[in-house]
């Protein structure tokens, strides 16, 4: 068992050897909360959980680590925008990402670190660049040096002289326009601390480098993050561990944008869709599908015909599901393993589209056991679909899911008692031959989004499609 990924820096999938035999440490850059996530950004805390959670099922110890990102320039920006304190901005939103990670079934990470609480460890960081002539001090701001490190740019694939940095208002003293801020000197009404170089803040690429040191050591296995953040984030950060002395991450992991209208889906754009707003209108683990099943390093691109067709395709999962669990009138366990040809899928770069496929091809095999009236042979593919599905975070009888929670457990046992009302209605109506009224009542309760089915046990419902 070799499990494969794609590898930025090499622009190439290339085997996982970890560092540490039975363990894999992984970096994730997290929030920024100047504003309440969509799905865009909730697309990458999804991909990476089912990174985290595919290494759990190969047996793997799995360090995790997301960050929180909660001082920079958008930050300060919005505090004044609003009128309210930078703090009470970054904890608010901190929050409703949490709520958006928690809501799609992404598992806690490990450690979940903000900028603000380590600035003693970008401090020292900044000494000891400064101390090797990697970095330099100008207006109470600290510059890293690019010319000053071979192999800078490696990760972009850039040139330094084409290189245009971004910089921020406030940034004087520079050497060179390509040096970029690893922290920035005290402005009227910001947020500071006390450094020896005078009160300032940190720059954004400083966080990460000294947070990830600080919890996975010098070197450690993954570093994740969407591809917009390849240049200048991971670029600078690269820099600046190096420089340190830190080998830094074996691999860079990226993960695709979330389109609309073909543009990225961004808050600067307008075009956000907000996870608490979808949530109102689509069951989470529909969401979940949507975001989660398309290859990472795929671009999604947002669309309400999309969703519907990933919510009809969960809905033949999750059906199946629920017609084998009444066949055999017990909860069937998950199998200890999934079936080779997932693992496979899965093991080449996350191939999470090729496990799908694997996964309706076993709910295929079950509903023709079903219709076989096999018991055994559909418990044992529901056995598989259950494994499968765990693994991606799918699965409807996990205590995540189980009973409609999403969609208010309050609301769905009143609907069920006016249904029922109506589906005795219906099987009076049958019993006395009234096939017309029968199947009125049936279309009735069609056009108004519930599906009815004729199982064993009776009639049973269910929410369709939008």
């Amino acid at each position: 068992m070799t499990i494969r990924l794609h590898d930025t820096s090499a622009r190439q999938i290339r085997d996982f050897v970890p560092l540490t035999a039975g363990c894999v440490s992984i970096y994730l850059c997290g929030a920024t909360v100047q504003a309440a996530p969509h799905i865009g950004h909730i697309r990458s805390g999804l991909n990476f959980d089912i990174m985290r959670r595919w290494f759990t099922y190969r047996g793997y110890d799995v360090t995790f680590i997301r960050n929180v990102t909660d001082i920079d320039d958008k930050i300060i920006a919005k505090s004044a925008e609003q009128g309210r304190p930078w703090w009470s901005i970054g904890y608010e939103n901190e929050r409703a990402f949490n709520d958006g990670y928690d809501v799609l079934g992404c598992l806690p990470p490990t450690y979940e670190p903000r900028a603000t609480g380590h600035i003693p460890e970008m401090i020292e960081m900044m000494r000891g660049l400064i101390e090797r002539g990697h970095a330099y001090e100008a207006d109470g701001n600290v510059y890293f040096d690019v010319r000053s490190l071979p192999g800078y740019l490696e990760l972009s694939n850039q040139e330094l002289d084409d290189l245009r940095q971004p910089s921020g208002e406030g940034e004087t003293g520079k050497r060179d326009p390509r040096d970029f801020a690893m922290w920035k000197a005290v402005k009227p009404g910001e947020p500071s601390w006390e450094t020896p170089w005078g009160r300032g803040r940190p720059g954004w690429h400083l966080e990460c480098s000294a947070m990830a040191h600080k919890y996975l050591g010098s070197a450690f296995d993954i570093h994740g993050g969407g591809i917009d953040l390849i240049f200048p984030h991971h670029e600078n950060e690269i820099a600046q561990a190096k420089a340190y002395g830190d080998t830094f991450a074996n691999y860079w992991v990226h993960n695709g944008w979330v389109t609309l209208a073909g543009e990225k889906m961004s808050k600067s754009l307008g075009n956000s869709v907000l996870v608490s707003e979808m949530v109102k209108h689509w069951r989470p683990i529909v969401l979940r599908y949507y975001l989660g099943t398309p290859h990472y390093r795929s671009m999604i691109e947002y669309s309400e015909e999309a969703l519907r067709e990933a919510e009809s395709a969960f809905a033949r999962i999750e059906g199946f599901v629920q017609r084998v669990t009444e066949k055999v009138g017990e909860t069937v366990a998950p199998a200890a393993e999934v079936p080779p040809a997932f693992a496979e899928a899965m093991d080449e770069d996350l191939g999470v589209p090729q496990a799908l496929a694997i996964i309706h091809t076993t709910v295929r095999q079950g509903n023709s056991a079903l219709a076989a009236d096999d018991k055994e042979a559909a418990a044992a593919r529901l056995a598989e679909v259950r494994a499968m599905l765990g693994v991606l975070g799918l699965d409807p009888l996990d205590p995540q899911w189980a009973g409609e929670g999403d969609r208010g457990e309050d609301l769905h046992g009143v609907v069920d008692t006016l249904v029922r009302l109506v589906l005795d209605q219906r099987q009076s109506a049958r019993a006395r031959k009234d096939w017309a009224a029968a199947d009125a009542i049936r279309d009735q309760l069609n056009q108004s989004g519930l599906v009815i089915e004729d199982s064993p046990t009776g009639p049973r419902w269910t929410l369709g499609p939008r």
